[in-house]
């Protein structure tokens, strides 16, 4: 069988690729047809996440195991696609480059056989131009439930006299 992706560059633009791959293809081949089909160079690092409908990040798929032994992760290269994605897991999570931080949101749109004479992966549909740089992230989240944020004690800590706290505590 074949999955044909919808990989959409997470950018305000509308910017993403249609892209069929063999379902026993491995994450690395899923990468490397990304990465050819954006126009990148495939010289940087890059990881596939597991995410679930609300694009939340999960386990890791990554090119190289730098876990130091610590835990088992999944390796792009050992990895298949059917071993991951499903009718009901259709979502992944693709980010190029940790330095610029290219993120796509994949996602399995069809699961259909393979056409005879077709070589796989193929590039079915590209739409948009890839920016010269990544869409600026924004990481704050939408609550601060620690309160780092509230000013209300209206503290200016080069007002050493009004602190409350003993200069020779030690």
């Amino acid at each position: 069988m074949i999955y044909r992706f919808r990989v959409i560059l997470d950018a305000t633009e509308d910017i993403f690729r249609d892209i069929e791959i063999q379902e026993d293809a491995t994450f690395e081949d899923f990468n490397n047809a990304i990465t050819q089909a954006f126009g990148f160079d495939g010289m940087e690092m890059a990881s596939f996440y597991v995410s679930d409908d609300e694009w939340n990040q999960g386990e890791e798929i990554s090119q190289f195991d730098m876990s130091e032994g610590q835990d088992s992760v999944r390796l792009m290269n050992e990895t298949t696609l059917d071993g991951v994605l499903s009718e009901d897991q259709t979502r992944l999570i693709y980010v190029y480059d940790f330095l610029n931080m290219w993120t796509f949101l994949v996602e399995l749109a069809e699961i259909a056989a393979p056409i005879n004479g077709q070589s796989y992966p193929n590039l079915l549909f590209s739409h948009g131009i890839l920016p010269d740089s990544a869409p600026e992230k924004n990481f704050e989240a939408d609550e601060d439930p620690y309160g780092f944020n509230d000013n209300e004690d209206d503290l200016d800590i080069n007002d050493y006299d009004s602190l409350n706290f003993d200069e020779n505590w030690n």
